[in-house]
C-alpha cells in the first residue's frame, strides 16, 4: 500500500482559526493560481462547428461572462460520441479543446479531467481546455451526480487522449522518418530521441483538422510511475476568477434587452389559485407582464428591484389546504405510509433462528428529517425562448435531462432547446436550478425576450427538492463471547431521485401549468444506498420498503440514502460493541475482510491517535462538559471509495450543546489525480457532514414549509468548523473513484458515537439539537 500524506498548503495560521478569526466569507487559495493567465479558446478551425447560432441570442452578444469558458463560440454541428472528435480538438497553436458532458459544480472537476487528458497527451496543463455541459457542444453523459465524473468520464477522457497521442505517433513517424520507438513527446512537441532539429508540433500535425477515428476501447494508456501531471496538487483553474471577483456564476450572467422575473409560489403544498388582480401592481413603472398558466403565476419587469416589488404586491388568493402530517408525528407516518415496493436488498443465513438463539439481542430505531441542499447563493437562470427556440443558461447537473424536460413544457422540439451549464452556488444533490431554469423559460416565453429569474431565500427554502425523512429499524444478536450471530435491517424510504429526467413532471413549474404536464415516472432509487454493510456476518438480511409517496417534495440530497443508512449501520455496530465491552475499532476489524477496508480504518484510528477501550469513556464523570471519541467505516455504495472517520465531541451537559474539535478523516479513492482538490472534498463532507448531524431539520406545519430563513434552518458557522486531518490512500494501479459524496456518511455517524463516547446516552433521531440532547441525558 502506496500512503501519501500531502497538506493543502503550508500555512502559518491554519484554516479553521483562519475561518473561525472571520465576520465574513474567507477563502483560501495559492497566488500560483491566480498567476496564470486566462484565455477563452474558439474550437480550432475544421472542427464541426455551425455557422450560425443555435438559438436566437448571437454569440457575439455583450455578456458578463460567467467564466471564461462559457461555450457560446462551441456550437457543434454533430456531436458523436462513438468518435474520438466528439470528444477533442487540437488547435493550430496547439490548444487542445476537450468536450465534457460532466459539469464544473465547484468540486475542482474541471482542473482534474483537464490533468488527465495533458497526461496523456504530454502536453502542458495550461494548453487543456474544457467545454463542458452543453447540449449543442458537449457528448451526453447525463448527469453529474454520484461521485461519478472522474469516476466516469475520467477513463474516457484518459482513452480519447491515449488514442489521439498514438495517432500523433504515427503522424510524426511519417513526418520525421523515423520510427516511432525512437520518439519524444514533450510540451505539445514531438522530436526523434537524439536529434532536437528533428521535430513537430501537434498543431503542425494535425491542428484544425479532425482524427476522423471512431473511439476505441483497446487503447495503451500510460502507466502510473510516468505520470507528470496526474497525481499533482495543480491550483483549480475556476477559482481566480471567483476570488477575485469576475463574473463566475449565472447569477452573474446578463444578455442584451434582458428582463427579470419573480414567481408567486402557492400558499400551501397543493393549493390552487383561485383569483388574481393585476391592477394590484399597476403602479410599478417597469412592469412588463402578469404571467399566469394554471396555478403557475409570475411576474416580469424591466428592473429585478420591481419584478421583486411586484411579486410581494401582487394579489393573489390560493386555496387553504392543509395536505402534511403533524411534524411530531413524522416517524409514525412513515411507518404507515402505502409500500410501493419490498426489496431484498441482501440475505444470507436464517436470521430469525439466529435472533432466537442469540445469547443478547438488541433493536434500534433510527430516524433522520427531511434536509435541505442549503445553498448560499438562491438558485438563478437566465432563458431566451423565442422565434421557436429556446437557450437557457443554467446551472443543472445535468443539461440533457434538462433539455427534454424543458422541451416538453414549452412544446418545442428537444433539437430547438440548448441547455448550456454555466456555474451557480455550490450544491451536491438536486436543489432548485433545475426548477429556476423552467420558471425563466416560461417568463421568457411569454414576453418574447430574455429572462434572468433568481430565488429569494423563502424561495429556496421553500421550495427546493429535500431529502428524504427516512426511519430505519435494527435487530442484531450476540452468543455468549461477544461475536456476532445475527443483523436484521430494515428502512423505510421513498424514492431519492426526483430530477427532471426528460420530464416536465419533475419541474416545479411542470407541475403547476394547466394543463399540468404528465405524472413523472420516478424509480424506486438511492434510498437503499450503503443499506447494506462490508461486514461478514453469518446471518444477515437488508429490506427496503419503498413509500409510494413523500409529503413533500423530493429529491437528492449529497449521498442520497447513505447518510442515514451509515448512521444507523454504524451506530449499531457501536451499540453490538459496547454491548460486547470490546473496543469499537477492534469490533470492526473482526468483521472486515477487505484490505482496504481495513487500511483506511487503520490509518484513521492511528492519525487520531484512537485508545483502545470499550465505550463509553469510563473517565467521564459527573462535570458541565464530557468528551469522547467515536469511529465510523463505509465503503461507499458497497464499491467505491472507502472511508473511515474519527471524530472527537466535547457536550455540554447544561446547555445541550455538541461542539466537534476535531475530526480525523482516512481516504482511499484509487489513483488521486489532485490531492488537494481531494482533500476540498473531504473537507467539505466533513463540515456538511456535522451541519447536517448537529443542526440541519426542514420544519413545516400541515399546509407548508416554515424553516425559510437561516434562523429556522441554521446550519454550521464559521466559528464552529472543526480542525480537519486526512489521510489520503494513494492507489495508483487502481481506477479513480469518486470523493464528492464517500465521507460525509461516516463523518455523522462518527459524531453519534462519540456522544455515546462522552454520555453512556444513545441518540437516535438527527439532527442532535441542544434540546433533544438535553432531553436525552435527562
Amino acid at each position: 500500500m502506496a500512503e501519501r500524506v500531502t497538506p493543502v498548503m503550508e500555512r502559518a495560521l491554519s484554516r479553521r482559526r483562519l475561518l473561525k478569526s472571520a465576520g465574513a466569507l474567507v477563502i483560501s487559495f495559492s497566488l500560483a493560481a491566480c498567476s496564470r493567465g486566462e484565455k477563452q479558446t474558439a474550437p480550432p478551425a475544421g472542427s464541426p462547428a455551425a455557422k450560425a447560432p443555435a438559438s436566437p441570442t448571437p454569440a457575439s452578444a455583450v455578456v458578463a461572462t460567467p467564466t471564461p469558458w462559457i461555450p457560446t463560440n462551441a456550437v457543434r454541428s454533430a456531436i458523436d460520441d462513438k468518435s474520438l472528435d466528439g470528444w477533442l480538438a487540437i488547435a493550430p497553436d496547439g490548444t487542445v479543446t476537450v468536450y465534457c458532458g460532466k459539469v464544473e459544480l465547484g468540486t475542482g472537476v474541471r482542473t482534474a479531467l483537464a490533468q488527465i487528458v495533458a497526461e496523456e497527451l504530454s502536453v502542458p496543463f495550461e494548453r487543456v481546455e474544457m467545454v463542458m455541459g452543453d447540449t449543442a457542444a458537449t457528448p451526453d453523459q447525463g448527469y453529474t451526480a454520484g461521485s461519478k465524473t472522474l469516476q466516469v468520464a475520467g477513463p474516457v477522457l484518459q482513452r480519447a487522449a491515449a488514442q489521439a497521442y498514438a495517432l500523433l505517433l504515427d503522424l510524426a513517424a511519417e513526418r520525421l522518418g523515423a520510427p516511432k520507438d525512437q520518439l519524444v513527446a514533450e510540451d505539445g512537441v514531438i522530436r526523434v530521441a537524439g536529434n532536437d532539429a528533428a521535430k513537430v508540433s501537434y498543431g503542425e500535425l494535425i491542428g484544425g483538422k479532425q482524427f476522423q477515428q471512431a473511439l476505441r476501447e483497446d487503447v495503451t494508456v500510460k502507466p502510473a510511475d510516468q505520470h507528470r501531471v496526474v497525481g499533482q496538487s495543480i491550483p483549480r483553474v475556476d477559482l481566480p476568477g471567483k476570488i477575485t471577483g469576475k463574473p463566475s456564476y449565472v447569477q452573474d450572467l446578463r444578455l442584451p434587452g434582458m428582463l427579470h422575473g419573480r414567481v408567486i409560489r402557492p400558499a400551501a403544498i397543493g393549493a390552487r389559485l383561485l383569483e388574481v388582480d393585476e391592477s394590484s401592481v399597476k403602479d410599478i413603472p417597469t412592469l412588463v407582464k402578469v404571467v399566469r398558466n394554471g396555478n403557475f403565476l409570475g411576474v416580469v419587469a424591466e428592473r429585478e428591484e420591481d419584478a421583486i416589488k411586484a411579486a410581494k404586491q401582487l394579489k393573489a388568493t390560493w386555496e387553504q389546504v392543509e395536505n402534511l402530517p403533524a411534524m411530531e408525528a413524522l416517524r409514525d407516518f412513515i411507518l404507515s405510509q402505502p409500500i410501493a415496493q419490498d426489496k431484498e436488498v441482501a440475505r444470507q443465513g436464517d436470521v430469525e433462528a439466529a435472533l432466537a438463539g442469540a445469547a443478547v439481542r438488541l433493536e434500534a430505531t433510527y430516524q433522520v428529517p427531511y434536509q435541505m441542499h442549503g445553498s448560499i447563493g438562491p438558485s438563478c437562470a437566465v432563458a431566451d425562448v423565442r422565434d421557436g427556440e429556446a437557450t437557457v443558461y443554467s446551472s443543472t447537473q445535468g443539461v440533457y435531462p434538462l433539455r427534454g424536460a424543458l422541451a416538453q413544457l414549452l412544446g418545442l422540439p428537444e433539437e430547438k432547446v440548448r441547455v448550456i451549464h454555466v456555474e451557480g452556488a455550490g450544491c451536491y444533490g438536486h436543489n432548485g436550478f433545475d426548477d429556476v431554469a423552467a420558471d425563466a423559460a416560461l417568463l421568457s416565453q411569454a414576453v418574447g425576450k430574455p429572462v434572468r429569474v433568481q430565488w429569494m431565500r423563502h424561495d429556496e427554502h421553500g421550495w427546493e427538492p429535500k431529502g428524504p425523512a427516512m426511519v430505519i429499524q435494527v435487530s442484531g444478536g450476540l452468543d455468549g463471547q461477544g461475536n456476532v450471530v445475527a443483523w436484521d435491517y430494515a428502512v423505510w424510504t421513498p424514492t431519492h431521485s426526483t430530477r427532471p429526467g426528460k420530464q416536465a413532471g419533475n419541474l416545479l413549474a411542470g407541475q403547476l401549468v394547466d394543463p399540468p404536464a404528465p405524472p413523472a415516472k420516478n424509480s424506486n432509487t438511492g434510498g437503499d444506498r450503503n443499506a447494506n454493510h462490508n461486514y461478514a456476518f453469518p446471518n444477515n438480511r437488508i429490506i427496503a420498503h419503498w413509500l409510494a409517496s413523500s409529503p413533500l417534495r423530493q429529491s437528492a440530497l449529497r449521498s442520497l440514502g447513505a447518510f442515514a443508512n451509515v448512521n444507523a449501520v454504524e451506530g449499531f455496530m457501536d451499540e453490538l460493541a459496547a454491548a460486547a465491552k470490546i473496543d469499537p475499532v477492534a469490533f470492526r476489524l473482526k468483521y472486515l475482510t477487505d484490505p482496504r477496508a481495513i487500511d483506511v480504518l487503520k490509518a484513521a484510528a492511528e492519525k487520531a491517535g484512537w485508545e483502545s477501550r470499550p465505550s463509553p469513556n469510563p473517565a467521564n464523570g459527573s462535570g458541565d462538559v464530557v468528551r469522547g471519541r467515536g469511529v465510523a467505516y463505509a465503503q461507499y455504495e458497497g464499491e467505491y471509495a472507502y472511508v473511515a472517520a474519527v471524530a472527537e465531541v466535547e457536550v455540554n451537559r447544561q446547555s445541550g450543546e455538541i461542539r466537534v474539535p476535531r475530526v480525523v478523516v482516512a481516504h482511499d479513492c484509487g489513483i488521486i489525480v489532485n490531492p488537494d482538490g481531494l482533500k476540498n472534498q473531504i473537507e467539505g463532507n466533513v463540515i456538511q457532514g456535522v451541519s447536517r448531524m448537529l443542526k440541519e431539520r426542514v420544519t413545516f406545519d400541515r399546509a407548508r414549509v416554515t424553516s425559510l430563513d437561516w434562523s429556522s434552518y441554521p446550519i454550521l458557522t464559521f466559528p464552529e468548523v472543526p480542525e480537519v486531518e486526512i489521510v489520503l490512500i494513494d492507489r495508483p494501479d487502481q481506477s479513480p473513484l469518486g470523493a464528492g459524496e464517500p465521507a460525509i456518511s461516516p463523518v455523522g455517524a462518527s459524531i453519534a458515537n462519540a456522544f455515546f463516547d462522552a454520555t453512556g446516552v444513545r441518540l437516535r433521531e438527527i439532527p442532535f439539537t441542544p434540546d433533544r440532547v438535553k432531553a436525552a441525558l435527562a
